[in-house]
């Protein structure tokens, strides 16, 4: 990896411990920059402030910043709303490369230098323009440090954070998203098996956690979006409206209601077979050499999962109970205070979320 791009590698990924945290987390998607900021409070930790910029299709698109004088402002808009000075920032799944192996050694440096020789058998990158960061989840009987890690394209990283240099937006720390979305829907201690399933505008995305870390993760190509556009063909409605048919009516069976349930449905069960295909390679996989144990429940985030008969929908299909998720949930208890964001609109904010948690929650080996 070149000298000048390893600095700002680790200034990214592993920040000097005079920086206070920040508690502060951005999160560039398809749809939109979301920004949120934590608080401290008497009963715990707080959402401070949010904000979000929506982006125009075409803007940042799989995994890649298309407009940079959009992402900007976006970017400047929403910190300067919330009063953000720095920030953890997210990474797309789309373009990362989730492994596991083992390494020697106790300690993380360690692991990154027994990784870094055999580099190109994880990530299918050349190891000279790679950028990646692992966490230790165990010790095995020999006594290596069982291994998850995630690869970049290096021109990826250095583009994010030259956008960033570009807003005046420090960033503490660079995640990919399905570590930070983790972070923020699985509570504290939980050690589950559990699928998350991010809804998002233009794709969903799928991830397996086990002990809240990350084993398995991909993108379907296929959102919310869609969804809108049928309900947009079925009416000959604007955009706008067909949004607002989507929430009312969602995918609930009511009198009068087949026509437009059939091309909602046209839709959705291609998303429902592409989970359940992969899920049901994890489930039977896992069976058969029990490394990891089997998925357990589901849960639904991103900016579509509130879509009304959703959880009860992909239940019956895959077998498994789906629930929406509580961005809130390792936060200080609803009873202590009230968030300013609407739950339904909270759902996309997960990314943001658990971004702010990192350094307040760790993943075990940080």
């Amino acid at each position: 990896m070149p000298s000048v791009f390893s600095e700002r590698f680790r200034a990214a990924f592993a920040p000097p411990r005079y920086l206070a945290p920040p508690l502060s987390g951005i999160d560039i998607s398809t749809s939109g920059v979301k920004v949120v900021r934590l608080t401290m409070g008497p009963y715990g930790l707080m959402l401070r402030h949010y904000a979000q910029v929506r982006l125009p299709l075409g803007v940042f698109t799989d995994g890649e910043i298309i407009d940079r004088a959009a992402i900007i402002e976006a970017l400047i808009t929403s910190t300067h709303a919330t009063g953000i000075s720095n920030a953890n920032v997210s990474l797309s799944e789309s373009k990362a490369y989730l492994f596991e192996t083992s390494a020697s050694g106790n300690i993380k440096s360690e692991w990154r230098v027994g990784i870094e020789q055999h580099l190109d058998e994880l990530v299918p990158l050349p190891p000279l323009e790679t950028a990646f960061d692992i966490v230790g989840v165990g010790r095995q009987e020999n006594g290596d440090e069982s291994v998850v890690g995630v690869g970049f394209a290096a021109r990826m990283v250095d583009e994010t954070l030259s956008v960033f240099d570009q807003a005046h937006i420090p960033v503490r720390a660079l995640e990919e998203e399905t570590f930070a979305m983790a972070r923020a829907l699985l509570p504290i201690g939980d050690r589950s098996t559990t699928l998350i399933i991010d809804v998002g505008k233009t794709t969903t995305k799928m991830t397996i956690v086990t002990n809240r870390i990350p084993r398995f993760a991909t993108t379907i190509g296929i959102g919310g979006h869609a969804l809108t556009l049928a309900v947009q063909k079925h009416f000959g409605v604007t955009e706008e409206e067909a949004r607002k048919v989507k929430a009312e009516r969602g995918i609930v069976s009511t009198a009068g209601n087949e026509d437009y349930l059939a091309a909602m449905f046209s839709t959705v069960s291609a998303i429902r077979d592409e989970i359940s295909r992969r899920l049901s390679y994890w489930q039977e996989k896992e069976a058969t050499n029990g490394s990891h144990p089997p998925v357990s429940r589901a849960i639904l985030a991103g900016g579509n999962a509130s879509l009304r008969g959703l959880p009860e929908y992909l239940e019956g299909a895959l077998g498994i109970p789906v629930t929406a998720g509580d961005v809130f949930v390792n936060l200080a208890s609803r009873d202590t205070w009230i968030p300013a964001l609407d739950y339904t609109e909270s759902l996309a904010y997960a990314t943001a979320v658990g971004l702010a948690l990192r350094e307040h929650i760790p993943f075990y080996g940080e």
